[in-house]
């Protein structure tokens, strides 16, 4: 066994092999860093691998960094880790963009697997283990016979069987947080939106509904959830829609209708929460929670990746009306090694957390090329790291929580 931290490489077949001559290098923006034993922990079991085409691994050899003979290595993370360090390549000049997932450097170190990354929330409800059963479609034929002709239905059945939705399965499952997809637009067109993107760009690993449901439809399916689930949520705004709250009308009238038949279990909303009205509409409608996608707290780097119809102070606004009506409020954090950490960043948060003191941060690795997101923003070398950083928030927001799900609010 050895202590030294080797560099990975794959062959065009996706073999992977260790190059016990070049120690392991990882990327935080577009620097490089040789990995340290603190930067890493094992490979978690259900974590994935995946070689990057087009893309040749770097290593540190004799104090310099060098492309190697291969290509290089990511780790795909559950949820409830956090990464520090993006895989550190160099991309052929042609190179197609990289499809959507949370790119984590990985390593060989004393003969096992290790990635650069952080444990950060457990929450047992997500293990793999729980979902994709084999009675899944059983089960799923049973809720469509209490629940006929429901559009909502037949869409996270399809996402629960070909994109093995967690939140669509939960509803067959009758358990835990369940998806109910309403809005088919948005107001915002985000750099790696998972259901809509630009044919040049890269597929989107879910397709979007091509719908609006009805007051009914949507009624419906909160009330029967919630009605027999296990700590119950249901929640408008899944990886399948746009901005759910361009349907205000139609969801606040089901929460109205699912709160007159049922006081169980607790109602979601994820949201840009750019259309201030449509919010306003929800919360008072009787909304629980709200879980706000965000990625920086300033104007400017908040836009290069919304490339919103909104500004900035729109979603500050709706916070504010959300947290003054005792909604709980989480903001989902969408982060990126070597951009949110980064010292103007954590200004701006300071700022933004003192006027707006949310109840939780969900950090979430950001699933998209990384090359192609440090391109469309600011190039500023100044970060702290993703330890620092989090811990950071921890010792300045201490009744701020900061973990990786969505938590049931009783």
């Amino acid at each position: 066994m050895t202590n030294r931290i080797t560099a990975l490489i794959a062959d065009e077949a996706g073999n992977i092999f260790d190059v016990p001559n070049a120690q392991a290098v990882g990327r935080v923006g577009e620097k490089f860093f040789k990995l340290k034993p603190e930067d890493l922990i094992k490979l978690p079991e259900s974590a994935d691998l995946m070689f990057l085409p087009q893309r040749r691994a770097v290593g540190l050899k004799r104090g310099e960094f060098v492309e190697l003979n291969g290509r290089a290595v990511s780790a795909i993370l559950p949820q409830g880790f956090t990464r520090t360090h993006l895989p550190a390549y160099r991309k052929s000049k042609h190179a197609q963009m990289l499809p959507l997932y949370g790119y984590t450097a990985v390593a060989l170190y004393k003969d096992e697997l290790h990635a650069a990354a952080l444990y950060t929330d457990e929450n047992h409800k997500w293990e793999p283990s729980n979902y994709n059963t084999p009675d899944l479609p059983k089960l799923i034929r049973r809720v469509k016979k209490n629940l006929p002709d429901n559009r909502i239905v037949a869409q996270v059945a399809n996402c629960s069987l070909k994109w093995h939705c967690l939140t669509a399965q939960n509803l067959f499952y009758r358990r835990w947080e369940c998806g109910v997809p309403t809005s088919p637009t948005c107001n915002a067109n985000c750099l790696g939106c998972i259901s809509l993107q630009a044919a040049e760009c890269c597929p989107s690993p879910q397709s979007r509904i091509t719908f609006k449901p009805t007051v009914d439809e949507i009624a419906d399916v909160g009330i029967f959830h919630l009605s027999h689930a296990v700590d119950g949520i249901i929640s408008f705004g899944q990886g399948c829609e746009g901005e759910p709250s361009l349907q205000a009308d139609n969801i606040s009238a089901a929460i109205e209708k699912i709160r007159s038949a049922t006081s169980r279990g607790q109602i979601n909303i994820n949201t840009n929460a750019g259309f201030t009205a449509g919010i306003k509409k929800i919360v008072d409608a009787g909304l629980d929670s709200m879980r706000v996608s965000i990625i920086s707290a300033r104007d400017e780097s908040y836009q290069r990746y919304y490339r919103a119809g909104y500004a900035l102070d729109a979603v500050k606004a709706s916070i504010g009306y959300a947290l003054e009506k005792n909604v709980h409020v989480s903001l989902n954090l969408l982060y990126m090694p070597g951009f949110n950490d980064r010292d103007a960043e954590f200004s701006a948060w300071k700022n933004f957390l003192d006027a707006l003191p949310v109840q939780m941060i969900q950090v979430r690795n950001l699933n998209y090329d990384p090359d192609a997101f440090f391109a469309a923003m600011e190039r500023d070398d100044n970060f702290s790291g993703t330890k620092k950083f989090l811990l950071a928030l921890k010792s300045t927001f201490p009744k701020l929580t900061v973990g990786n799900f969505s938590h049931y609010v009783r």
